[in-house]
């Protein structure tokens, strides 16, 4: 979808200025990810960078949480959503009752590619911070 498009009533669009954000973002996580999976990050200096992007360290695995504006969700978006459960998940997602979706179960980092911890500005979802 495209920004400033003309939107079905009811759904969040992301301007220009949000998705220059977003891409930059995703492009500074995805480093962020990728030091970490070299060796160049200890768990102790990523873990801050993780959970400002929505990246939790639970006790048997990840926890992925996804933040839906307004809770709605395109066919395009909640097809890259199930995708992100079917690939790095059990399969599914639990939606949560602040109209994000978590994924409790995200394979381990070693195992999965850092590009699955990035936003998803081309679906215009992104990672829910950690409330300060």
């Amino acid at each position: 979808m495209q920004a400033d498009a003309i939107l079905p009533v009811g759904t969040y669009g992301y301007q220009q200025v949000d998705l220059a954000f977003l891409n930059d973002r995703a492009a500074q996580f995805r480093d962020q990810v990728e030091r970490r999976l070299s060796g160049d990050l200890s768990e102790d200096e990523f873990k801050p960078l993780r959970l400002m992007n929505g990246l939790y360290l639970q006790l048997h695995a990840y926890m992925l949480r996804v933040a839906i504006p307004y809770g709605v969700l395109s066919a395009a978006q909640m097809r890259r959503v199930a995708r992100i459960a079917r690939i790095y998940d059990r399969g599914y997602g639990h939606f949560t009752t602040r109209q994000n979706i978590q994924f409790n179960w995200i394979k381990a980092m070693v195992d999965t590619p850092p590009g699955v911890f990035v936003p998803a500005p081309q679906v215009q979802v992104r990672h829910q911070r950690q409330p300060a």
